[in-house]
């Protein structure tokens, strides 16, 4: 007998005696179709109520030093769960850590340490616990002891921490493991908490990184690594800190920190990040460093007010404090006075406040700005010559003069359904009535047999010296975004090629898009190129939007978020199978079938292994592919299916 049908055994004999109702809600946990219990059979979601969710509702340190946690262990929807997995189904693992906040403006230190040896010799470490005495209040509902004591004299009027990290294994009914972790944060004195350490929120991590999983999975809040990644813990392979502040700005700039262009690399616990490459702009903090406003960090503002040698030196590991060494020569030996010179904004963009210094050239408040519009494209038809109407003006509406562009291109491909090729041309010379105004007709004609929706599309910039006579003196391109516009042939109704990805997704973790030069900035605006018959080199290797992508995802950087996780870049389920009719295949000489079939591109740019391109094979023919027969939308191998969590 199977695990299903042992359970669904159960569950009838539960509802037979009456008493299912102890253990069974009357509805189905939510659910997203990320998660491998979507799709589960709801008799068996409704038994085994997958997930788990830790919450911490009291601690105490007893005189002797005793720390007791009170910890409740639910389901989603707050059924408590059994510990050992004898009553309800999964049993439950949980470690513990607890750690203070010396003084204001300081890192965590931890109650709880160890001793490991390695190449750096013997290393003192901040870590948790799992072995004090568990007590059973009621279901889901317990009190931990811990083993390791506080020492005596304990600071009781610093803001003290315990927490709580785990998983639930559901791996025999087919849900994997669930995972989670909890804090709670009180003063031992009874008063209330004013001292904290809120610099940065997990929302603002999982940006990038889908869901924080880190040690195997059960660390996912930044209020949990913040306990561990004290300035207690240095690794025993390197002797290098794991402190939060360092650790973190170090594994980011990877490729870029000086240390690392100088011929270094960064290595923590044997993992080398010196490959890491931050997809944001290096310069942009707010990348991570996100407004309260957007991610509630209630330090949000910490890395502007508070500099300090320990953060700022994590990037710029060039600079000697000691010496003054790429530091104007000056010498720093605390951080009393960083803010003296480093204030939070200056006057001047690239100036050596904090905001000044990290300014993004794109946004910078020197740049007038250029702005295109396309207002309209008329003559597509078959076989003739179409005319853009468009505007340049710059960030405030001020008409701009075309001559002062550098550049200035304008773009036609169709049709929408499926682009197999693309027309660019130089428009600096398109002339119009003034005001910012400009007309260009394409030398090119759209083919005889054109027909469908063309899409349009513009990229310009126009190179802007700032703060020119200066030392800090400097050419930016000021590009413009790229602006869209569709039109049908003949008459009817435009239809927009399909939206695959927006610039949004894309940058939750770029930022700012600027692919070539900043020329290409939109997500649409990649389409005209990185089309189906894109190659290069020889043999011709393909560039096809999607083979690339998702190449450079899964094989050439370290993406940080979960691979399995399309929807963190799809929008609109559009990695969902069928795809529209009528997609081109690509031509790709490095792949074991070219061209490829448009389904089978998408899906093999990542698994792309022997064996996936054998059960391809195997699924195409000359009436085309049948990959959606298994793997489409609702069938037992739906594409989000087989990448649920």
């Amino acid at each position: 007998m199977t695990t299903k049908s042992r359970i669904l055994l159960i569950i009838s004999l539960l509802a037979v005696a009456g008493i299912a109702g102890a253990m069974l809600a009357t509805d189905t946990p939510a659910f997203k179709p990320t998660d491998k219990a979507f799709y589960a059979d709801s008799a068996l979601a409704n038994f085994v109520r997958p997930g788990l969710v830790f919450t911490i509702t009291k601690a105490q340190i007893a005189d002797d030093g005793t720390v007791t946690a009170w910890v409740k262990m639910t389901d989603p929807k707050g059924v408590g769960l059994d510990r050992e997995g004898l009553t309800t189904p999964g049993a439950i693992s949980a470690s513990f850590l607890i750690g203070y906040i010396p003084a204001f403006d300081m890192p965590y230190k931890s109650y709880i340490t160890r001793s490991r040896t390695g190449a750096a010799g013997t290393v003192t470490q901040a870590t948790g616990e799992n072995t004090g005495t568990w007590k059973k209040l009621a279901e889901g509902e317990y009190t931990y002891t811990f083993l390791n004591k506080v020492p005596a004299g304990f600071d009781k009027n610093a803001t003290h921490t315990v927490g709580v990290y785990g998983s639930r294994n559901l791996d025999e009914f087919n849900l994997g493991r669930n995972y989670d972790d909890a804090v709670f944060n009180w003063v031992p004195n009874g008063t209330q908490i004013t001292v904290v350490r809120d610099i940065i929120r997990t929302q603002s991590c999982n940006n990038c990184h889908s869901a924080l999983g880190m040690h195997g999975g059960s660390r996912r809040t930044m209020e949990i690594c913040n306990l561990c990644h004290t300035p207690q813990t240095p690794t025993s392979a390197e002797g290098v800190t794991t402190n939060m502040q360092v650790m973190i700005h170090k594994i980011h700039m990877g490729r870029n920190l000086p240390s690392v262009i100088a011929g270094g690399k960064y290595t923590v616990a044997g993992n080398d990040y010196s490959t890491v490459g931050f997809p944001a702009p290096m310069m942009a903090c707010k990348a991570c460093h996100e407004d309260q406003k957007v991610a509630g960090a209630t330090q949000a503002n910490h890395y502007l007010t508070r500099p300090n040698r320990e953060a700022c030196g994590a990037c710029h590991d060039n600079v000697n404090f000691q010496t003054g060494e790429n530091h104007a020569g000056i010498p720093q030996f605390n951080d009393n006075l960083c803010t003296t010179c480093h204030q939070p904004k200056g006057e001047l963009d690239f100036d050596i406040s904090i905001s000044g210094a990290h300014t993004v050239p794109i946004e910078s408040t020197l740049l007038a700005g250029v702005v295109l519009k396309i207002n309209a494209v008329s003559g597509v038809a078959a076989g003739k010559n179409p005319t853009v109407d468009f505007t340049i003006t710059d960030k405030k509406g001020n008409p701009v003069d075309i001559t002062t562009l550098n550049s200035l291109r304008v773009y036609m491909a169709g049709p929408t359904t499926e682009i197999p090729s693309y027309v660019r041309e130089d428009a600096l010379k398109a002339t119009g009535p003034g005001q910012g105004r400009y007309f260009w007709t394409f030398a090119a004609a759209l083919p005889a047999d054109a027909a469908g929706t063309w899409q349009f599309g513009m990229e310009g910039y126009r190179t802007t010296t700032v703060l020119a006579g200066t030392q800090a003196q400097r050419s930016i391109r000021d590009y413009a975004k790229n602006p869209m516009f569709y039109a049908a042939v003949g008459s009817g109704p435009a239809t927009p090629r399909r939206t695959v990805v927006t610039s949004t997704n894309c940058n939750k973790c770029h930022y700012v898009l600027e692919f070539h030069g900043g020329n290409r900035n939109e997500a649409q605006m990649c389409t005209f190129c990185h089309n189906p018959n894109l190659t290069a080199g020889t043999p011709a290797e393909s560039w096809n939007y999607s083979t690339m992508i998702h190449r450079f995802h899964g094989e050439e950087v370290r993406y940080p978020g979960i691979l399995s996780n399309c929807s963190q870049c799809h929008t609109n389920n559009s990695q969902q199978l069928p795809l529209p009719a009528g997609l081109l295949p690509t031509k790709n000489g490095l792949a074991p079938i070219n061209p490829t079939p448009p389904a089978t591109n998408a899906c093999l740019s990542c698994h792309n292994e022997t064996p996936a391109w054998q059960h391809a094979a195997s699924n195409i023919s000359t009436l085309g592919e049948s990959c959606s027969v298994c793997h489409g939308t609702g069938k037992e191998f739906d594409v989000s299916k087989v990448h649920a969590q």
